[in-house]
């Protein structure tokens, strides 16, 4: 292909993100669901190049960037309270999965090696990152099961990906060690920590020294790839080495990021993610041409792999499902032998974890990087690319559904100590106390009376306002209502004045950056 031709591609593949995205939001589908289908119908065009994945790429391109957007926000409090519970699915729900579906791909397929099967498994075992935010991001879960199933999206696919090079092993050379196995897991994780952990610390000792918001930025984009990078030139887990470093720079970044780099960093990470995402879940779409003209056509695939694939995906689902109430049956038994250290999620919390098991890119990236040659390559990608349809599909389109029927809540112990309205009336008194030592002078004269006035009263509305936010809710949409309403008003005389010639380029753009800062703020005041 051209490289004009190739541009004109990824420009056509944009505008149909875009609409797609519209389209989703129009319909109330998940985006994931309308992009993954409208790129299955794109891949079948007449005309349209056939889209041909180089699977290494493809991680290295996406897996980084989203593992350290994932890592950057999530509450680490709660990812360490609930660490056992995230590492029980990282890592036992993957094994076992990946014995289920080695166990019922061997007998739906007995000439099928064990370890071709396998590595099946691990190919569909873990859950992927990037399903699980497309799909979580449109619903409400507590705390607890969304911390669960973040961590879990961002540790598992170490897990698989460990699975699958000792499966491939296997198969190479005819033998396996479960103790080998669990030793270089070991290694490998070990490793990945040191790495992400490194790198993580680099970054949050130099970025300062940059002096340039832009600058310290686009050092933010370097520090996913330089981490799985690293980790994979060391020959540990890159995944876990991203994981690591997004955790270090998501809890320093308060820090030794000013408001103005936080604002724009947060808001181009925004945007590259969305872009990410979607052209992912376009590209698995796009790629499901080249997967059934390798197997022989869409015949071939209906005939002599339908059904199998159909049991397999059917086999995971309920491997997960009976792995999370299992955990949940062995969380109440040690609740009532007196051991409480730890809480059961309750049946309807457990369904909602079991359903929430999306596959995507990486289950679609490590398929293709089976070898020429390997025994049932044809099948295992015809069967990660039916899981991944399957998954994204059904338990996409339903989530939200189940979790609405669920009505699920946060416990008291898992919600935070103080409310919103709490932490702001903290924050206004220290405040107003910091404002009332610095507004005299050396002789006690008051040189602030204006500042004084405004952070006490603020201090004291605060004061007043929390605990009481459904008595005040109605006036205070108000107030913000008008105070929005004013910033319109503002800016369209601002927008007068340039346009006639009153003021320049950068009194527009300093005087519009106030208004666009004063009407987020409203806007997180009234929701």
């Amino acid at each position: 292909m051209h490289p004009v031709e190739l541009f004109e591609l990824l420009v056509a593949m944009l505008l149909a993100i875009i609409a797609l995205h519209y389209a989703a939001h129009r319909l109330g589908l998940p985006p994931a669901v309308a992009l993954l289908t409208g790129g299955t119908l794109l891949a079948f065009v007449p005309g349209l190049p056939v889209i041909s994945l180089d699977p290494e790429l493809v991680l290295v391109i996406f897996l980084p960037p989203l593992l350290m957007d994932g890592a950057w926000f999530i509450a680490l409090g709660h990812l360490r309270r609930h660490l056992i519970g995230i590492m029980s699915l990282a890592i036992g729900a993957v094994i076992f999965t990946t014995l289920v579906v080695a166990a019922v791909a061997h007998a739906l397929m007995p000439s099928l090696p064990w370890a071709a099967c396998a590595a099946l498994g691990a190919i569909v075992s873990p859950p992927d990152a990037i399903a699980a935010r497309a799909v979580l991001q449109r619903v409400h879960l507590p705390r607890r099961l969304s911390v669960l199933l973040e961590g879990e999206s961002l540790f598992n696919d170490a897990s698989g990906l460990v699975l699958f090079r000792f499966a491939i092993a296997a198969v190479a050379t005819g033998s396996f060690s479960a103790i080998a196995g669990l030793e270089s897991f070991i290694l490998l994780a070990v490793g990945g920590l040191v790495v992400g952990g490194a790198i993580g610390a680099i970054w949050v000792l130099l970025v300062r020294r940059l002096g340039d918001d832009y600058l310290m930025i686009a050092s933010s984009m370097l520090v996913p790839w330089s981490a799985y990078l690293l980790g994979e030139a060391f020959h540990v887990s890159g995944v876990i080495a991203t994981v690591a470093a997004g955790l270090i720079c998501g809890w320093y970044q308060h820090i030794v990021w000013s408001a103005s780099v936080r604002m724009r960093g947060t808001a181009f990470w925004a945007v590259m993610i969305f872009l990410m995402e979607a052209t992912v879940f376009m590209l698995i779409g796009s790629s499901l041409r080249g997967v059934v003209d390798r197997v022989g056509g869409f015949a071939v695939v209906l005939d002599n792999m339908a059904v199998p694939v159909l049991l397999i995906l059917l086999a995971l689902t309920a491997a997960r499902f009976v792995w999370v109430f299992g955990s949940d049956a062995i969380i109440m038994l040690l609740r009532a032998m007196g051991l409480r250290r730890y809480s059961p999620v309750g049946p309807r919390g457990a369904t909602v974890l079991g359903w929430a098991g999306m596959r995507g890119v990486v289950t679609l990236a490590v398929a293709l990087s089976v070898p020429e040659g390997f025994p049932g390559r044809d099948f295992l990608l015809v069967a990660a690319f039916g899981v991944i349809l399957g998954t994204v599909l059904i338990q996409g389109t339903t989530l939200g559904l189940l979790i609405r029927w669920a009505g699920l809540s946060d416990p008291i112990h898992d919600r935070p100590r103080l409310s919103m309205s709490d932490a702001e009336a903290a924050i206004a008194k220290v405040q107003a106390v910091r404002v009332e030592q610095l507004a005299y002078d050396e002789a006690g004269e008051l040189i602030h009376p204006q500042l004084l006035e405004r952070y006490q009263r603020r201090a004291v509305l605060s004061k007043n306002y929390a605990g009481q936010e459904d008595q005040f809710a109605d006036r205070l949409h108000a107030h913000f209502d008008l105070v929005l309403e004013a910033i319109a008003a503002g800016r369209a005389e601002l927008l007068r004045l340039h346009r006639a010639g009153d003021i320049d380029e950068h009194v527009l753009q300093e005087l519009e950056r106030d208004l666009d800062l004063e009407e987020l703020t409203a806007w997180s005041m009234k929701s």
